[in-house]
């Protein structure tokens, strides 16, 4: 069976062993221990599977209690169906999650639009705005 150092996983998937070890902590990875005082971490292929779906599940944006639900279910002899309805039921949440962030950002980026025009014409009807204007014009024309 293949195993894995820390610093091979690290490598492969471009991340750090600290959020391997992170990983752990959390439950999602569980290496077995060899060496003096099992201080080194041997990954297996399970430990390998797992941190790519927890790293793509990141990706997607899920919580890390999220992520191990499907990993765990993932790994669970349930039936497919029933872990397929949940992870849709997952994907349903976030998808939901940031079409509300989509629409807050588009209100947002209005306002600002709505405040830029308001400014540019309050610059274009004050006095002075107009007089530095005028000698900017000045200045180039000499």
């Amino acid at each position: 069976m293949a195993t894995y150092t820390i610093t091979e996983l690290a490598k492969e998937f471009d991340i750090t062993p600290r959020a391997i070890r992170f990983y752990e902590d959390q439950g999602l990875l569980s290496p077995s221990r060899e060496g003096a005082g099992g201080r080194t971490r041997v990954y297996g292929a399970r430990d390998r599977t797992r941190l790519k779906l927890t790293l793509r599940g990141k990706r997607l944006g899920l919580t890390l209690s999220e992520i191990r639900d499907l990993v765990d279910m993932y790994e669970s002899p349930k039936d497919s169906a029933a872990q397929l309805k949940r992870f849709m039921a997952v994907l349903a949440r976030h998808r939901e999650s940031l079409e509300q962030q989509r629409e807050d950002i588009e209100v947002t980026l209005a306002e600002i639009a709505a405040h830029e025009e308001k400014c540019q014409q309050m610059l274009d009807e004050h006095p002075a705005g107009q007089r530095s204007r005028a000698k900017s014009t000045a200045r180039r024309a000499a």
